[in-house]
């Protein structure tokens, strides 16, 4: 029992840091940070008893590289972008069919492609397919999203079946 309380105690601290860096340690902003970190923990809480909430360090290895790889290159896509006109710029949407199953997966998969420059994530439907905004519809999208459903399997300790090559260009 008592190790459950420790654990609760290096979340809470966790939470509580989070909070620290993101209102850069303003004293005014716990009236509203304090709830927020108990509502964290009850939320963290909850997937931890579900049992499907696991990360695996290996996964964690291959995807932290690549993800700020992808953030670095894709913000300097999207500044040389905004800064050249000449440069091409063919927004659109894409349809991505999930390979993840439902569940925390496929909600971090969404939130992911969110935090990149140059894709958003606009709706997830029942039936399994994740639409995303990209700013230029020429680039290998369908290449990109196949390998990050890929390493947030790994990280997620996930099967997946191999993606239909055919459909990347769609």
């Amino acid at each position: 029992m008592q190790s459950a309380y420790v654990g609760l105690g290096i979340r809470f601290l966790g939470f509580f840091m989070l909070w620290l860096v993101l209102t850069e340690g303003y004293p005014g902003a716990w009236s509203f940070g304090l709830p927020v970190v108990l509502i964290a923990l009850l939320v963290d809480g909850k997937f931890r008893r579900s049992g499907t909430w696991r990360w695996r360090l290996k996964g964690l290895g291959d995807f932290l590289p690549f993800f700020l790889w992808q953030s670095l290159r894709g913000g300097i896509d999207v500044a040389r972008r905004a800064i050249d006109p000449q440069l091409p710029l063919a927004p659109g949407f894409l349809e991505h069919r999930l390979r993840l199953p439902l569940g925390p997966s496929r909600i971090f998969l969404a939130d992911t492609i969110s935090l990149l420059p140059g894709t958003c994530s606009v709706s997830m439907e029942k039936e399994g397919i994740l639409l995303v905004h990209v700013l230029d519809e020429a680039m290998p999208n369908k290449v990109f999203l196949c390998r990050l459903e890929e390493l947030i399997a790994r990280l997620f300790g996930l099967d997946l079946e191999p993606p239909n090559p055919g459909t990347w260009n769609e």
